[in-house]
């Protein structure tokens, strides 16, 4: 059996979810973990009761130095911070799992990643981190890191070691600013190559793990996770609530063939939710300007002039 976990607020349920969806169809025998960044979520995953789903709860687990570092960021690097600590809150809460691997909430799982884990077990080594892969145009290696925080393994023993080093510097650093060459949680991975080799494999398929800032360079077809970075739900007063996919530049067949389907796990999610009495809030907040600009590139780019849509109603 597999063991995941990842983290997300009452915010974010939603992706949560859909995540959820997608594992029960591909991830075979798995267990996810969940760390509950509020009681909200908390309550909510109670009442829904998820097949093959744990629940940790942050506020029965935060540490004395989480908590002395909590009051200085904001709740995304907070939320970095903890990133580190979600497998060893694994593997406190069960001496049997012998590695967890830690996902993003806005991941989702399109085909058994079975091949992931036969590359990984098959280096020997004990950590598995992914290469962003960044298409040419999207390069954001220099600021936000060459591997990306999205699809991390870790062991128990070997593993460790690493997962111990990456906590202790996002405990000291850990904000979401380029400062001396780190950047959040994830710039501290640039090394680890060279710095862990004796434990750390890069997953060399890069195709297997996708993102918008790499859907021009590879065959959307080919990815076994993808990750829906930026993608925000506005939730509008008696009108459909907007999905809203950021400014990246997406294939019309990516677009057809991998968010369309992500939609409908999202609108899913959106039933189950308001189905338990769980009010949910947009995931962004826009100004007249900002919207009539959306509006205008949505009826522009229907037109697939650039072969992509950045807009869809749920």
């Amino acid at each position: 059996m597999e063991h995941y976990v990842t983290l997300f607020d009452s915010l974010f349920l939603p992706q949560g979810l859909a995540l959820h969806m997608s594992m029960e169809r591909h991830a075979g025998d798995y267990t996810l973990w969940i760390l509950c960044m509020d009681d909200e979520v908390h309550d909510a995953l109670t009442k829904l009761e998820l097949p093959n789903v744990r629940l940790l709860q942050l506020s029965k687990l935060e540490t004395p130095e989480l908590l002395a570092v909590k009051p200085s960021r904001s709740k995304g690097e907070y939320c970095w911070t903890l990133t580190p600590f979600t497998p060893r809150f694994v593997f406190e809460a069960d001496t049997a799992v012998s590695r967890v691997t830690y996902l993003d909430a806005d991941m989702w799982f399109r085909k058994n990643p079975t091949q992931i884990f036969h590359e990984f077990d098959a280096s020997g080594k004990k950590v598995l981190i992914t290469d962003h892969a960044y298409a040419p145009e999207h390069d954001q290696s220099a600021t936000s890191g060459q591997y990306c925080v999205q699809f991390m393994t870790f062991t128990r023993h070997r593993g460790e070691i690493v997962r111990k080093w990456w906590e202790d510097r996002c405990i000291e650093w850990c904000f979401s600013r380029h400062e001396n060459g780190k950047f959040g949680d994830q710039k501290y991975l640039d090394d680890w190559p060279t710095r862990f080799s004796d434990s750390v494999h890069v997953l060399t398929n890069k195709e297997l793990m996708l993102a918008p800032w790499n859907a021009t360079r590879f065959p959307y077809g080919n990815s076994v996770v993808w990750h829906f970075h930026a993608l925000r739900i506005l939730f509008r007063a008696r009108k459909s609530p907007l999905v809203i996919c950021g400014s990246y530049l997406l294939p019309k067949c990516t677009h057809e063939n991998v968010y369309q389907h992500y939609l409908v796990d999202l609108r899913i999610a959106i039933h189950q939710i308001t189905n338990i009495g769980f009010s949910l809030k947009s995931q962004i907040t826009l100004s007249n300007m900002s919207f009539m600009k959306i509006r205008l590139q949505m009826l522009y780019q229907r037109s697939w002039l650039f072969n992509t849509r950045f807009v869809s109603k749920l």
